[in-house]
């Protein structure tokens, strides 16, 4: 069996709690994931099966999400798994939310919560952190598509769910941590659910339910790579490309799907000086 699964992470599970479900569901050794969710959030978990394992890294950074952010509360987390280190009672409205939000669309320098799998001298942020040491990380650079308010509730606490269009490695706590900060409130993430990631929709998820049942199809191993532009070879260019070599080609993209005139996918390659270049084999052909 090889594809993807599109998972809808279950609320308290890990990613790799779902991963070694999966593997054992399956009885598969080879199974992977893109896009880590935090055990507190649920939703779309892009679950590679076989070899597209080897594919992960070729999928499309982009996710979406439904957020709700509590104003008042600040925790260690930046979520309400974490001890909250201060509250206060918040007279903010709606309008302010409004202007404050603007600030998060297009490209943004964010500080990943203190509580995170980012790496500081080969050490995770979490790990130092529930160790005592607080290290913040460096602020990089993150893009948010869209960012748009879909309920607002008002009161001493106010909550608002908004949906996020992101690129990758943005953190939704981050979002909500910095919206407290510039309405001088104080801001946690209340929930998250995932609502898209790498082309998948969670519309579409699959529950381990589903899998216990056997009543679902992977997803072909190239279907989840549809935003890379594609190339096809004739047979002999194909069996040359697969055994490693070279192939003088029109540049198109930087990255792009290759696949055999009968419309086998073989791999990934890269394109440079009108060369197209074998990254990742995925079908050889002998």
């Amino acid at each position: 069996m090889q594809g993807f699964l599109n998972l809808n992470k279950p609320f308290d599970w890990t990613s790799h709690d779902c991963v070694a479900k999966t593997r054992k569901l399956l009885r598969l050794k080879r199974v992977g994931h893109a896009g880590t969710l935090d055990p507190a959030a649920t939703g779309v978990l892009p679950i590679a099966l076989g070899k597209a394992t080897r594919l992960l890294q070729y999928l499309s950074g982009n996710k979406a999400y439904k957020a709700t952010i509590r104003l008042g509360v600040q925790t260690t987390t930046d979520d309400l798994q974490g001890e909250i280190i201060a509250s206060q009672i918040c007279a903010v409205s709606l309008a302010d939310v409004e202007t404050a939000l603007k600030q998060f669309e297009g490209k943004i320098q964010q500080i990943p919560p203190s509580y995170s799998a980012i790496q500081v001298e080969g050490k995770r942020l979490y790990d130092l952190a529930r160790k005592g040491e607080v290290i913040e990380a460096p602020a990089r650079t993150v893009e948010i598509f869209q960012i748009e308010i879909l309920d607002w509730r008002s009161g001493d606490f106010p909550e608002l769910d908004v949906a996020i269009a992101c690129g990758s490695g943005t953190y939704i706590r981050a979002i909500a941590r910095d919206l407290g900060i510039i309405l001088q409130t104080g801001g946690t993430l209340a929930a998250l659910t995932r609502t898209e990631s790498s082309g998948f929709h969670l519309a579409d998820s699959l529950t381990f339910t589903d899998l216990e049942a056997g009543t679902f199809q992977p997803t072909p191993p190239d279907a989840a790579l549809q935003h890379l532009p594609s190339v096809t070879l004739p047979a002999t260019s194909a069996q040359k490309w697969c055994q490693g070599q070279r192939i003088p080609f029109m540049h198109i993209a930087d990255t792009v799907r290759v696949y055999h005139e009968d419309k086998r996918f073989l791999g990934i390659a890269q394109t440079e000086a009108d060369m197209l270049i074998p990254t990742m084999v995925f079908e050889p052909i002998s």
